[in-house]
Order: structure tokens, then C-alpha cells, then sequence
């Protein structure tokens, strides 16, 4: 698994991943999800190296996946978890990130409720001039890089499981469904599908999609045009498209009353087989987890493998946590 052209040193957004990078993710998590199909799963490439994972957030999909990664490519993992350190008795981020450092931490991944944190962590690392690599395990509702690249790895793996790669996309039309205002995987997912050359719709309530979301995401810059489309009722994101993500209602970043009930929603833009006639005759559908059943999904959906992709996502994460830990690790030998 060759890494000469690749020089990032930290994961931190999607936001500026070039084509050539996604590749290359895709086609080192393809060689390690053959290793995962071994009787033998581990591979000495990070032995020696200590992987920190640094949750200042509940998490079970992307921990359990960092962690089992990092095993799996024979590092040594430490596992942090705020309510039981230091921080209780007022130790600062910063601090908490330099004392792992001074353990002889190699890579930190770091998840945060507040959007930017892996980035201070990162660029304090830097001022320091250590060889720490920072991978942000999802921060706030900036972005979700991995779920992201899963994502995009699920989808290509299906097309072509032999040769997983950014161009399968060209022209899919994938829908990107609920709450996308709080949801930072929909920001990375956006930033890696434009990439591709898909159409992107997305669909949710006025209150969770404000008017202004595209240019809330691209800033200054625009979408490349005909490939983002944003929608207030779910029929036009559905009709004819090939993929679709539904995301999880995050109450808990919310601070206003958003919706009427979790009932009228799911009748409004709930995914159920009813609604998918609109698709693609072989549509797949794909969610990041948790899932509320019957809020976001039909419960019947969610575990039908005719169309969920659910569990293969799940699947997929170890294998693309492994390909981004080896890739930014294996300068580090």
C-alpha cells in the first residue's frame, strides 16, 4: 500500500481533500477490508505506535471503530472518556492533549461537541513541533471526515467491490435527507460527493435546511453548478436517485422548537418503502447511526439488506479508520 503521494499530516475536514487523496483512501481501506476478511486480522503496520482516542462526546460506532482500527494494525490504543479524567477537576483541553503527548502518544483522535477543538488540538501540536497526527472523530456541526469517507467507501465498494474509487459516482444522484442544519456528516458527505461529480439533493423541513445552507457551507465559493440542489418537501430529492442518506433528528443541539412532533416528520420525510418507489429501481439506503426507528426509517427498512447499507456502513468504518491511522501513521515508523 504505496503512501508516496500522500502528505497530509492531520485529518481534520473534507473541506480540501483532492480527488487523488479520496483514491487513495478508498483503495487502502479496499486492501485492508481483504485483511478484515482473513482469518488472521492484524497486520503489524502502526506496531509501536500509541493511538489516543480522545472522546470529549459519547460515541459507540466511531470509537469502537477507531479503537478496533488501531488493534487491528497493532498499535497501542488509550482510551479517554471526560466524566472519569482530570477535566472534572478542571484541567483544560489543551492540557488534557499534552498529557497524552507526554506519554508518547503518536495519533490523537479527537471528538468534540464543539466544533473546532481538533483543529486548536492540531495546530497546538504544530506550534510544538511534535510528529503528532490529529484525526477529528467528528466536532460540533463542523464535519465528520470518516463518516464521510465510510460513506463514500460503502457506496463505491458496492458499485465496484474490486476497485473502489471517486470517478463510480460521476453524474449518481444521491439524497441527503433530515436534519442537515445540525448534522456535520452531511457537511463532510457534501464535501466528498461534490467531489465525485454527483448530484446532491437535499431534503428536510425550512427549519432544519435554511435558504441560505449552500452558502453557509461553501462561503465565498458557490457549488459547482447543477450538482447541489436543496429541497423543502422530500418527493423531488427522491424521484429517480440512486442512493439515499437519512439522518438522525439531533434534539439535543437543538435549542428551539424545530418541529411540530416526531410523528408528523416521519410521515413528512420519514424513508419507507413507499416513498423509495420514487427511487431508482435499486436503491440503497444508508444512515449514520444511531437510528430513531420509525422517526427517521422505517423499522421494516432499516433492517431489510434488499436495501439498507447500514450495517455494511458499520462494516466499512474499520476498514477506512484503518486506511486514514495507516496513512497519516506510517511516516511516523
Amino acid at each position: 500500500m504505496p503512501t508516496s503521494t500522500w502528505n497530509r499530516h492531520h485529518v481534520l475536514s473534507l473541506a480540501d481533500f483532492t480527488a487523488a487523496e479520496y483514491d487513495i483512501v478508498l483503495k487502502t481501506a479496499a486492501s485492508f477490508q481483504e485483511v478484515l476478511s482473513r482469518r488472521t486480522k492484524k497486520v503489524p503496520a502502526l506496531q509501536g505506535q500509541v493511538v489516543a482516542n480522545l472522546f470529549f462526546e459519547p460515541s459507540t460506532r466511531t470509537r469502537s471503530s477507531f479503537e478496533l482500527a488501531a488493534k487491528r494494525l497493532s498499535a497501542d490504543t488509550l482510551n479517554f472518556a471526560a466524566s472519569t479524567s482530570s477535566m472534572t477537576k478542571g484541567e483544560t483541553i489543551l492540557d488534557t492533549a499534552k498529557t497524552y503527548l507526554a506519554m508518547g502518544t503518536d495519533i490523537m483522535v479527537i471528538r468534540h461537541k464543539e466544533a473546532g477543538v481538533p483543529n486548536a488540538i492540531a495546530q497546538e501540536m504544530d506550534r510544538l513541533g511534535v510528529r503528532v497526527s490529529v484525526l477529528n472523530a467528528g466536532d460540533g456541526q463542523h464535519e465528520h471526515p470518516s463518516q464521510g469517507l465510510l460513506d463514500l467507501f460503502t457506496i463505491c465498494s458496492l458499485i465496484d467491490p474490486a476497485n473502489p474509487r471517486l470517478e463510480l459516482l460521476q453524474g449518481k444522484k444521491i439524497a441527503i435527507v433530515g436534519d442537515i442544519l445540525h448534522s456535520r456528516v452531511a457537511r463532510s458527505n457534501i464535501w466528498s460527493l461534490i467531489a465525485s461529480g454527483a448530484q446532491v439533493h437535499l431534503a428536510a423541513p425550512p427549519t432544519l435546511l435554511p435558504k441560505l445552507f449552500a452558502e453557509y457551507i461553501f462561503g465565498e465559493e458557490t457549488a459547482p453548478p447543477g450538482q447541489l440542489f436543496i429541497h423543502w418537501q422530500l418527493e423531488p430529492a427522491l424521484q429517480d436517485a440512486d442512493f439515499v442518506m437519512t439522518l438522525r433528528l439531533q434534539k439535543e443541539r437543538m435549542t428551539a422548537h424545530l418541529l411540530p412532533s416526531l410523528r408528523e416528520y416521519h410521515q413528512l420525510f420519514g424513508i419507507t418503502r413507499a416513498k423509495l418507489q420514487l427511487c431508482q429501481p435499486n436503491v440503497k439506503v444508508l444512515h449514520p447511526g444511531p437510528v430513531n426507528r420509525g422517526v427517521e426509517i422505517s423499522s421494516d427498512l432499516m433492517d431489510d439488506p434488499e436495501f439498507s447499507l447500514i450495517q455494511s456502513q458499520v462494516t466499512s468504518g474499520v476498514a477506512v479508520r484503518m486506511a486514514l491511522l495507516y496513512l497519516i501513521g506510517s511516516g511516523k515508523t
